[in-house]
């Protein structure tokens, strides 16, 4: 029986995410995945999607909206993959009980105001040149430890390199666990 995945889109969901399904290539044979379009979970209904009227819609009530949803959606303990809104989603979600396994969250936007991490094994990545990543200070304080890439920015969740990357990581996690 595979592991089950919780993939969260960034921002844009299925708009722009075309990137994702090269994840799916990596991890659909060893995961049973369940995917949500974070505009969807957050009920966002913004006419104009120019990238600040998005990102006022999560801020202004979009992100709790989806927590919400995702804590009624999501009952059983899950890996969850979450890209950037959908990483602060999906944190805040684990904060208020979500059964997670693990997280692997690729450039969080908003973690970085966070003042507690979830007790769950996770991944933290980060682009160097990420200007919505946290600072050494936050990740002392919350006992977050950062991967940061060098030479990326805040979307390196599509590059084909950091793709096999995280996929590679989390396939390592649910072999290893089969093999134990």
């Amino acid at each position: 029986m595979a592991e089950k995945l919780v993939v969260i889109s960034d921002m844009w969901g299925v708009k722009k995410g075309m990137w994702i399904t090269s994840y799916f290539g990596y991890l659909q044979q060893y995961f049973d995945i369940v995917f949500y379009d974070a505009q969807q979970l957050g009920n966002l209904d913004v006419t104009v999607s120019t990238e600040e009227n998005v990102h006022e819609a999560f801020v202004n009530g979009g992100i709790d909206t989806a927590v919400a949803h995702l804590l009624k959606k999501e009952k059983e303990p899950s890996h969850y993959l979450a890209f950037s809104t959908g990483g602060t989603i999906a944190w805040k979600a684990a904060l208020k009980g979500l059964p997670m396994k693990s997280l692997t969250t690729v450039s969080p936007t908003r973690v970085r105001y966070e003042e507690k991490k979830p007790n769950i094994p996770m991944r933290l990545i980060f682009g160097e040149c990420d200007a919505f990543k946290p600072g050494m200070n936050w990740a002392n304080q919350v006992n977050a430890k950062l991967e940061i890439v060098p030479g990326f920015g805040h979307n390196l969740y599509s590059d084909e390199k950091i793709i096999s990357d995280v996929s590679l990581g989390l396939l390592q996690k649910v072999t290893s666990s089969i093999s134990k």
